[in-house]
């Protein structure tokens, strides 16, 4: 693509927490569908407010497919972002996508989900009791949150305990965005692991999506991608929820309260945390398989699309008063799991995960601060999912 020096220039720097920066909620106002410069440095389609998000979410020009996949428009070069890309034939990606999804859904079924939600809850029972046992302070983020997340995520895929660390560090070398030779070498690791693993689950399966994606036959390659999508999808955005849910609701006493009354209530506020309360951005990045027109743009056939949820869920027209958290929300049309053939299959666990993280941990812990003030928090850069680096609490 040719790029324009007067086009807005997306980073990938720290963005504040809780508000859309402001230079996107001026977009969404005076241009919801307009041209932008990515941090990769190519010109891609900003999509800013939540009917033109949604309608291009059910519209199946807006997929997974590009002519020239090496050539194609990035929003940030790193190896997972080459994941998006599934095939040349928009026809194929889309057979490609709802295959994948069949072969996914089973693994979410309200049968494991409820077998999972047993295991989440002792877990979050044990961690939140090692918290308490050695005392404040502490960091909730590096000492629940992404471990909490990690474990619950390492139990659903089936990776081995000996080997958990060294993925979250291959993980964590794929998402760096600044350094492309680290991130190639940690994406080469961390599929040849994969693939090694996918060996010893077909002769010893286990209750998890790597045996049974053996178990239906599909190929150690598709496997790989499949595990790699799962743990990148799962991981990061259930931790930064977290994270803000804690920060927001140990902030509003009456808040906090008003979620801990019943299961009922802690649900409906765990939508507003998914609507509202998320460090950094979230993007969904597609392209166009033929000419779209929306609104008053037309959109070309193989540019990219990037779909902002965090704005949509921060639209006017959407939502009355959106930068109110308000835990009684109902209803609640938030597109943090996307929507039609895009929407996550794995919403479910982390609707479980997020609810049993704040009952429990504000049930055993009633009155958790967190210590610092929230623009002393400090954010992740320079990774494709950004979050906070910690988050320091007390009681």
């Amino acid at each position: 693509m040719s790029q324009s020096l007067d086009l807005p220039k997306l980073g990938t720097g720290p963005s504040a927490m809780l508000r859309p920066p402001e230079m996107l909620r001026n977009l969404q106002e005076q241009a919801p569908i307009c041209k932008v410069i990515t941090p990769a440095g190519d010109e891609a389609w900003l999509v800013t407010r939540h009917e033109e998000v949604k309608e291009l979410l059910k519209d199946e020009r807006i997929n997974r497919s590009h002519p020239d996949p090496p050539s194609a428009p990035r929003y940030v070069d790193t190896p997972f972002f080459n994941l998006l890309i599934t095939d040349s034939d928009p026809d194929e990606a889309t057979r490609l996508h709802k295959s994948m999804r069949a072969l996914l859904t089973p693994s979410f079924s309200a049968r494991r989900l409820a077998r999972l939600r047993h295991k989440v809850e002792a877990l979050a029972e044990d961690m939140v009791q090692a918290l308490v046992d050695k005392g404040p302070p502490a960091d909730l983020h590096n000492d629940f949150s992404q471990p909490f997340a990690l474990q619950v995520l390492y139990e659903l895929i089936g990776i081995p305990v000996e080997d958990r660390m060294m993925i979250l560090q291959l993980m964590g070398r794929m998402a760096v965005l600044h350094d492309p030779v680290s991130a190639e070498k940690g994406a080469e690791e961390l599929f040849a692991y994969i693939s090694a693993l996918v060996g010893r689950k077909r002769g010893q399966p286990g209750d998890d999506v790597i045996s049974r994606l053996c178990e239906a036959g599909v190929e150690d390659e598709r496997i790989g991608t499949l595990a790699a999508g799962v743990l990148f999808a799962g991981l990061d955005s259930v931790i930064s929820h977290i994270d803000v849910g804690v920060l927001v609701l140990a902030n509003n006493p009456d808040k906090r309260d008003l979620a801990m009354r019943d299961a009922g209530t802690m649900a409906i506020a765990v939508e507003e945390v998914l609507r509202a309360a998320k460090a950094g951005s979230s993007m969904l990045p597609r392209w166009a398989a033929g000419d779209v027109e929306i609104g008053d743009v037309t959109i070309k056939a193989g540019e990219l699309v990037l779909l902002d949820f965090t704005l949509s869920n921060f639209d006017t027209r959407a939502f009355d008063a959106p930068d109110t958290f308000d835990v009684t929300r109902a209803p609640n049309p938030h597109l943090t799991f996307g929507h039609g053939m895009w929407h996550c299959i794995g919403a479910p666990l982390a609707r479980v995960e997020l609810q049993t993280a704040f009952s429990t941990l504000f049930r055993k812990i009633p009155d958790l601060q967190v210590a610092v003030a929230p623009e002393d928090l400090k954010l992740e850069s320079g990774q494709l999912s950004g979050g906070l680096l910690e988050l320091p609490v007390t009681w």
